[in-house]
């Protein structure tokens, strides 16, 4: 049985783990481009170098030509730039849309049956221009956010309760920025309610809600977080990884759900935008979107996020994408 093929389109930090991740993984051989001249040549080298080491056969081949990305049946798009100081968001939002638009011509063009998942900021924009330039079917193209900022939440759950992550089960929605929505309601450790935990550890259900809403302002804040202590770019091993999972679910037909950037068509009363929601994802990309009954608060809080997404695909609009 021949390998899949993935394509990764950006050398950068985020392009480099996830090449590491698919070749130690034996996920499918690994085309990286970049238009930045030798780059994807010297990370895929470096990384084939390890192949004794590591265990793997994988094919792992640089290039800066998109032609080479051709017949890929996994796109994985990391190409754009972090927001600078001094940059607005139309800048940020012009910059990287024009990015986008060369990525998904190419990707049309050569990789017209593949499954992309979207990783570039401002994510919800990157992904409605994506599709909207492709023309792919809905289930094909999806961004990561909800996996990276659910495991976020499930870290600061798991250190505050001091007990292994592996046990806590934690589920962010909406848009990926300030207003995404992290349940509390249904974040559990082997399906005992986290608060409930926090209650009995603390003695005191206010101090308990007090220590929650600091976990979940911080999963918000949570990639600035890192931007700030890095100083020089932003977070890269664990967005690599959330979409590694993804990766994995996709090529094995694992039937997993995970919270994933997909195009609602009425679910939870959205239609025609990309939201971060629970989905099952398995050989045909987004299979099915899963949808779970809200409280009032829960449903502001996503309607919030959602009028978040909808003004920042208005901005790009208006910025002529």
């Amino acid at each position: 049985m021949s390998r899949k093929k993935i394509a990764l389109i950006g050398g950068g930090q985020i392009g480099g783990v996830l090449a590491q991740l698919i070749a130690q993984r034996q996920l499918g051989d690994v085309v990286m481009y970049d238009i930045v001249e030798d780059l994807p040549q010297g990370k895929c080298l470096d990384i084939a170098e390890a192949s004794r080491i590591d265990g793997f056969d994988i094919v792992v081949k640089g290039t800066n030509d998109y032609k080479d990305i051709e017949g890929s049946d996994l796109v994985i798009v990391t190409a754009g730039l972090p927001r600078r100081p001094g940059m607005s968001r139309d800048d940020l939002l012009t910059t990287n849309a024009k990015i986008m638009k060369t990525v998904a011509e190419n990707v049309k063009q050569y990789a017209p049956n593949a499954i992309s998942i979207i990783i570039s900021n401002p994510l919800d924009a990157m992904v409605t221009l994506y599709k909207k330039i492709t023309g792919f079917p809905e289930n094909r193209v999806m961004g990561q956010a909800g996996v990276l900022d659910s495991s976020r939440f499930a870290t600061f759950i798991a250190w505050e309760l001091g007990v292994s992550v592996k046990d806590v089960n934690a589920l962010v929605l909406g848009g990926h920025g300030d207003t995404m929505v992290p349940i509390v309601r249904y974040a559990n450790v082997n399906g005992i309610p986290a608060m409930e935990i926090l209650e009995k550890k603390y003695g005191d259900k206010n101090k308990a809600k007090e220590v929650m809403t600091a976990m979940v302002e911080r999963t918000k804040q949570a990639g600035g977080e890192v931007v700030k202590l890095l100083k020089t770019g932003s977070a890269f091993y664990s967005p690599a990884s959330a979409a590694i999972a993804m990766a994995e679910s996709i090529i094995y037909d694992e039937k997993r759900v995970l919270p994933v950037c997909a195009y609602l068509n009425g679910e939870y009363g959205v239609k025609g935008y990309y939201v971060g929601v629970p989905a099952v994802l398995g050989e045909k990309g987004v299979e099915k979107v899963i949808e779970f009954d809200l409280d009032a608060e829960e449903k502001a809080l996503l309607n919030n996020s959602v009028n978040a997404v909808k003004s920042l695909v208005a901005d790009m609009e208006r910025l002529g994408f």
